[in-house]
């Protein structure tokens, strides 16, 4: 476990921006900078951007939809559209995925440290002035941070609510 060394502060374009294909995620918080206690990330995705039916059995998460309007799929409820103000809790081994539905949206997710490196691990660094890199994200990184950090997929995203 490692110490918060100081107190911080980011201001808009000051934290660490990564990208997988046009989903920026911005890394307000991670492991290191809050005595293991939580990950923050600030995410903002296109219309269509999914995430598919998975399960995580250790780390829970938990969604702040900032702007925009997504389909979240949580355990066997069918899937809730949700808008700007909503927030949706995931427990840890929960199968859960997502769909944007509005041309953007931006959410913050709030998730355990272990979590959050899965993040860091299966996005890019930016490209020259915050852009998307210009390579994709390979499969292989995806497959292999998959099988690090215990991540299960359970298959595609039903269609919309």
């Amino acid at each position: 476990m490692s110490a918060v060394t100081s107190a911080y502060v980011y201001r808009p374009g000051e934290a660490e921006v990564r990208w997988m294909g046009e989903t920026s995620t911005s890394f307000l918080a991670m492991g290191d900078q809050t005595d293991d206690a939580f990950a923050l990330v600030d995410e903002r995705a296109h219309r269509g951007e999914t995430v598919p039916l998975h399960r995580h059995p250790d780390d829970r998460e938990s969604f702040y939809v900032i702007d925009g309007e997504i389909s979240f799929y949580v355990g066997d409820e069918p899937g809730a559209r949700v808008g700007a103000g909503s927030f949706v809790h995931v427990p840890g081994g929960t199968v859960h995925g997502f769909r944007i539905e509005s041309e953007t949206a931006r959410y913050l997710i709030l998730t355990t440290p272990r979590h959050g490196e899965f993040y860091k691990a299966i996005t890019l660094p930016s490209d020259t002035g915050g852009l998307p890199p210009r390579t994709p994200v390979e499969g292989a990184l995806i497959g292999k941070a998959v099988g690090e950090y215990g991540i299960e997929f359970v298959g595609p995203l039903p269609e919309g609510p």
